[in-house]
């Protein structure tokens, strides 16, 4: 049997083709289109959502498929078929993680799907650091990879940035202005050049975070809740029902764990399955050396946080420690043990009430995330988390419902750490004493 083969992303094509990039971490993303177009291509993020999404990934992906998989192919055919873009002239990239995940197969389903939906001369760009597609014709240069680690950085801080200032500002709109000034600042760097260096990300990180610590804010108490879970429906508007923006109507503060740990995770596994089960001194050492450079900047970040008042995510190192006697750093499918050591680091930093959103179905997820949640309760009895399943087949309405459920148990520990007893409440309990000392 003859293998089929596919259209391949040339060098060439640099020249002639528009890259379309699928929407995951909607702030990340924007910085790396502008560091892909710095590099000299030419490319548009994806913002097409709706119903009509998820359709059509059901229509050319069999339904056993993984949900994110499933709405990225349907988010790029659903592109395809606007009629915007030439489809002679138009390539997909996609990012692939390795390992034992659905999400290793997204680029032979997606080839699969543009080939049954018409389109089988649309090339596919895998963005791997795994080796996986070996003869693309997008190079990853060190340059290049650097860049790509100041999206993380960048993105990653005002992300949090504008999660903890928003819900308090005086003036709404004002961080999400901000927001929006400094990703155009970036990405304005990141077009002439520069911005990308570590002496220029350590000078601009504090004042970033300066300017946002400057917008008048009101700390009210707020419920605090954390959201974890698969990196796609964890991040993705799309993937989650705009997750980020319902806990905001509901009145909470958020915290999105950046998407340097996953980075960190991804690079430090390798190196951990070498001390586990077998390997040469550069295997197990590598990651090390490599995790020592990210560390750098890493500090950096943390520091631009803490000293300006913000909360601050833990060191990656330290993330580790967390697994302790809770679960095996050798639990790495998927987002593996560091989805239970994100959870525990969320409740021990004050934000107990958390999302753990994930596709159904998605193995590593429902053993990480939803199968760990008895363990972490009886270590840290204030954890209060709610799995959510992310399917074509869950509605909108269960979902939010279930956080509601959520929500109001967090709103009653608030109430209970925050407020003084209310007079009614005081009066009822002084009468039961009384009538408990006249039984006596």
């Amino acid at each position: 049997m003859e293998m089929q083969t596919y259209p391949k992303f040339t060098p060439e094509m640099k020249k002639t083709h528009k890259i379309l990039i699928p929407n995951m971490a909607p702030v990340q993303f924007r910085i790396l289109a502008a560091v892909m177009e710095e590099a000299g291509y030419t490319c548009e993020l994806l913002e097409n959502c709706g119903s009509q999404v998820s359709e059509l990934g059901l229509k050319y992906v069999h339904n056993d498929t993984c949900y994110p998989a499933l709405l990225v192919i349907g988010q790029f055919l659903d592109a395809l078929g606007s009629g915007k873009y030439d489809l002679d002239h138009t390539a997909l990239i996609i990012t692939q993680t390795g390992g034992g995940c659905r999400a290793s197969n997204y680029i032979h389903l997606l080839r699969k799907a543009l080939v049954k939906a018409g389109y089988p001369q649309v090339p596919v760009v895998s963005l791997n650091f795994s080796g996986l597609e070996k003869d693309s014709g997008f190079p990853m240069s060190l340059p290049f990879l650097g860049k790509l680690l100041a999206v993380v950085y960048y993105g990653d801080l005002l992300v949090a940035l504008k999660a903890q200032t928003e819900p308090y500002e005086v003036e709404k709109g004002a961080a999400k202005a901000l927001q929006e000034k400094w990703l155009d600042t970036i990405c304005g760097w990141i077009h002439q050049g520069r911005g990308c260096s570590s002496r220029e990300m350590k000078a601009a990180m504090p004042k970033i975070a300066a300017e946002f610590a400057g917008i008048p804010v009101r700390r009210t108490p707020k419920v605090k809740v954390g959201v974890v879970g698969e990196i796609y429906v964890k991040y993705s508007p799309l993937g989650n029902n705009d997750l980020e923006n319902f806990l905001a109507s509901q009145d909470c503060e958020v915290n999105l764990p950046g998407l340097m740990g996953f980075l960190q995770y991804c690079v430090y596994n390798p190196s951990e399955t070498a001390r586990l089960y077998g390997g040469n001194f550069f295997e197990k050492h590598i990651s090390d050396w490599i995790l020592k450079y990210i560390e750098g900047m890493e500090t950096v970040v943390i520091n631009a946080l803490r000293n300006h008042g913000y909360h601050a995510p833990l060191p990656f190192r330290e993330l580790i420690r967390l697994t302790d006697g809770m679960i095996s750093t050798g639990d790495k499918m998927g987002e593996g043990w560091l989805l239970t050591a994100e959870m525990i680091e969320l409740v021990c930093s004050g934000y107990e009430n958390i999302i753990c959103a994930q596709p159904f179905g998605c193995l590593p997820n429902h053993i990480c995330g939803k199968g760990m949640i008895n363990k972490i309760r009886e270590r840290y009895p204030q954890a209060n988390i709610t799995p959510i399943d992310y399917d074509p087949s869950a509605t909108r309405v269960n979902q939010e419902n279930r956080i509601k459920l959520m929500l109001a148990v967090a709103r009653e520990r608030l109430a209970d750490r925050e407020e003084p007893p209310a007079p009614e409440k005081t009066l009822r309990h002084t009468q039961e004493l009384r009538e408990a000392h006249a039984a006596v």
